[in-house]
């Protein structure tokens, strides 16, 4: 059985091994700052450090770049592997908990292993295994799991080694995801459902301690959401009645997805609460219904209500009486009820094998065929939808398909579309739709404007969309920015560029962009330079590792007299912490020029830099240039002919041309 679930899970998610990044997954795939021992260490004491302040999660990612770098094969990999352990998992502690000694039905091994088979084939599961960022999510069912499987022996046997690995369990599946915080009223459910009661000196006092970690480790997420990841202001303002008619909204969807996983996306439409929730006294009374039903069975059948508890109770953090990033545009994900989905699955098996153990041997055999083809069916569900996760332009594509009024999936297109020269219009209509959709949202005005500044005539657009960007929220750090990027080059701007920079740096001083844009600007004025240095070098104590920030201060200094030295070393220290950077190689091999000796270095970085960026016209000329002094005429000829393919107006590599065609004349 653990075989055949670990080898469906790889057949539904097969599709996905060969996925890319997509959505916030850059974000959470260690950056090169944290790559070493110091930013292991960050991750743990900064809140700041990573996207949201999981140090156990992101402590996995710096290990498993370590492993294997940059390569998505192996952190979709270890995802299928969580998500697999996970479902086995799973049926242990089912095993374990309906074999005890209980006053509850014992259940057959055959519906621990059900449950064990819906969870690893169900496609609201899809989202949280083939998206890399949801590692949150299946690496702290693991741990969660584990300290379930462990408290239950504890709870059995009494024993304090149980206890401790429980509560290590528990408190690494805190540092992964904060929503495990549940588990303790989990596991006092499940006290309940297995001994008919709940004894405070035996079954509560031992998880007041956990009950505390749970507490801590829910406020301290509830204070990032809120203040560094931006789960305030208008998106938010819901009355405390719209909260309560939106929870059983909420409950009653996650419900009818885990009962019909049809139509399931990526961003589900978002409600308007203020003008629907008058409606949806009926969502809310059919949650306190159901809750009542189950209450007065439970004399004779607990199952049902304790399996009702836990997935309400899991879902609580995700109902809407908490702000969470996400809802800005969307109240529900399928990645929400990942945990919660538990609770159904469970209780569900333990329904279809009760069931079938009092049917007839005839009913047995055909429930028992039925049971087999839906979880078939439901494979083939996640195979296909896991496909949707193979890059960022399928999965917003695919979204806006379902969901065509999801500005968010029009907006991220278009940034992937933008990657691209010849996507760019398509991505201008991308932002244009998004406006329209929703025209109060500042990013969308910031992005546009953008593209926009970077076309020919289209700067007074730009302009109007930047200004636009910033009436809407006049806190929006990186739109000053780009404003001020903008209006630095433009003739007579310069004054207001450098009072939007100014603003910037007030709204947020330790912004090592807003300085290293400001540097970049001063750098091109003449007699700025002073200042420029200065800059460049308040970004590097910022982000000592912002390698652009290296390559363009040594690029200045290299023009300064005595500063070459140090020029080369900011040159070196850049490659050091981004060896890809081809226009750092180029400027590196620039500046080895003028230093005797360090010819073949040169030439390295020429061809390092066109073997990162085959269209690099300017690599191609002064390598060109190289070669010929080396007598390498042909291989010179070759790279000075392509530089003027790459940019046919380009004299240099015209001129060096014709230079070699009158060596040859007669």
């Amino acid at each position: 059985m653990a075989v055949l679930v670990f080898g469906l899970v790889l057949a539904c998610y097969w599709p996905a091994l060969r996925g890319g990044l997509v959505w916030d997954d850059q974000a959470h795939v260690t950056r090169p700052d944290l790559r070493s021992w110091s930013g292991l260490g960050r991750i743990w004491s900064d809140l700041r450090a990573t996207q949201q302040y999981y140090p156990v999660l992101h402590s996995a990612f710096w290990i498993e770049h370590r492993l294997w770098g940059d390569a998505t094969l192996g952190y979709h990999l270890v995802n299928v592997l969580f998500h697999a352990t996970s479902c086995y998992l799973l049926a242990l502690v089912l095993r374990r908990l309906w074999r005890s000694d209980t006053t509850a039905p014992r259940m057959p091994t055959s519906a621990a292993w059900l449950a064990a088979l819906l969870l690893a084939v169900h496609p609201v599961c899809v989202e949280s295994v083939a998206w890399i960022s949801e590692q949150k999510n299946t690496l702290s069912l693991v741990f969660y799991l584990l300290a379930a499987l462990a408290y239950l022996e504890f709870a059995d046997r009494r024993s304090r080694t149980a206890y401790g690995w429980a509560l290590a369990f528990f408190l690494l599946a805190l540092g992964t995801k904060s929503v495990t915080a549940t588990l303790p009223a989990a596991l006092l459910v499940v006290l309940w459902w297995k001994n008919g009661r709940l004894d405070w000196r035996r079954d509560g006092v031992p998880l007041v301690p956990w009950l505390v970690a749970a507490a801590g480790a829910g406020l301290l997420t509830i204070w990032v959401e809120r203040r560094l990841i931006g789960a305030e202001g208008g998106a938010f303002d819901l009355s405390t009645g719209q909260r309560f008619l939106l929870a059983g909204r909420i409950v009653w969807f996650y419900l009818g997805k885990l009962g019909w996983p049809a139509d399931l996306m990526f961003i589900y439409p978002r409600w308007d609460v203020p003008a629907a929730a008058a409606g949806w006294y009926g969502w809310g009374g059919g949650v306190l219904a159901v809750t009542a039903g189950l209450w007065l069975i439970r004399q004779r059948f607990r199952g049902p209500l304790a399996g009702w508890l836990f997935f309400v109770g899991t879902l609580f953090p995700a109902l809407g009486f908490l702000n969470v990033y996400p809802f800005q545009f969307s109240y529900v994900a399928d990645h929400f009820q990942y945990l919660a989905s538990l609770g159904i699955i469970a209780t569900a098996a333990a329904g279809i094998a009760l069931a079938l153990a009092r049917a007839s041997p005839r009913a047995r055999a055909s429930g028992r065929m039925s049971c087999a083809l839906f979880v078939a069916g439901l494979a083939v569900m996640s195979n296909l939808q896991s496909r949707v996760y193979r890059d960022s332009e399928t999965l917003y594509r695919t979204t806006l398909e379902r969901n065509p009024a999801c500005w968010m999936a029009h907006i991220n297109l278009a940034a992937e579309l933008v990657k691209s020269p010849a996507g760019v219009p398509e991505a201008l209509i991308h932002y244009e739709q998004a406006l329209r959709i929703r025209p109060d949202n500042a990013e969308a005005h910031n992005n546009l404007a953008n593209e926009l500044v970077k076309l020919p005539g289209r700067t007074p657009e730009a302009l109007g969309h930047f200004e636009r960007a910033l009436q809407l929220n006049p806190a929006f750090v990186e739109a000053h920015v780009n404003l001020a990027n903008a209006l630095a080059k433009l003739p007579g701007r310069l004054p207001e560029a450098l009072a939007h920079y100014g603003q910037a740096l007030r709204l947020s001083p330790g912004s090592a962009e807003t300085h290293y844009c400001l540097a970049n600007t001063l750098a091109a004025l003449p007699g700025r330079t002073t200042e420029a240095l200065a800059e460049y070098a308040q970004t590097l104590r910022l982000r000592p590792d912002y390698a652009e920030a290296h390559d363009n201060l040594a690029g200045l200094l290299a023009k300064l007299p005595g500063r070459r030295p140090e020029a080369l070393a900011h040159y070196e220290e850049a490659l050091r912490l981004n060896p890809d950077l081809a226009k750092t190689h180029y400027n590196f091999a620039v500046a080895l020029e003028m230093v005797p000796g360090r010819e073949a270095e040169v030439l390295a970085h020429y061809r390092e830099a066109l073997r990162l960026n085959p269209d690099y016209a300017e690599a191609h000329n002064n390598l060109g240039v190289l070669l010929a002094r080396a007598g390498q005429l042909e291989p010179a000829r070759q790279h000075w002919e392509t530089a003027l393919k790459l940019k046919p107006d380009y004299e240099d590599p015209r001129k060096n041309l014709e230079l070699l065609q009158q060596m040859h004349r007669p």
